[in-house]
């Protein structure tokens, strides 16, 4: 038997179109916003992301809702790709599913997280790529 986190998690991930490690420089050509939630403890043990946004999970919701006065600029519409990113692809699950109940239906996240993109060899051509202005 699954626990109750497992199981709001899997519900998450269902409705989510999941993004693959290879797949994020694309998704970033073509406008999608990479976001770091990992907290500041952990991008300083596991190292940074280039052009990825830093917004800590703790307010994640009151900055990409384009309806909020805490938004951020590149927050405009419910139609923005935000692509959420945690350490190990959990965490992200979640907040990208929270996102998607605010109205914001392209929220997704990266497979795997962060350990993902570093295991891809993907931190590199992403530092080559200019972070959502």
């Amino acid at each position: 038997m699954s626990s109750r986190i497992d199981r709001v998690l899997a519900d998450a991930r269902a409705r989510l179109h999941r993004l693959t490690a290879q797949e994020i420089p694309a998704a970033l050509r073509r406008g999608a916003i990479l976001v770091d939630i990992r907290p500041a403890a952990q991008r300083a043990a596991e190292g940074e992301t280039p052009a990825a946004l830093v917004v800590e999970r703790n307010v994640l919701e009151w900055r990409a809702d384009p309806t909020s006065e805490a938004r951020l600029p590149q927050a405009t519409d419910d139609d923005i790709e935000w692509v959420i990113l945690c350490s190990e692809g959990y965490t992200s699950s979640l907040a990208a599913a929270a996102l998607q109940d605010l109205g914001l239906h392209r929220a997704t996240d990266v497979v795997g997280g962060y350990q993902a993109l570093a295991a891809a060899g993907v931190l590199a051509e992403l530092s080559t790529l200019t972070p959502a202005q």
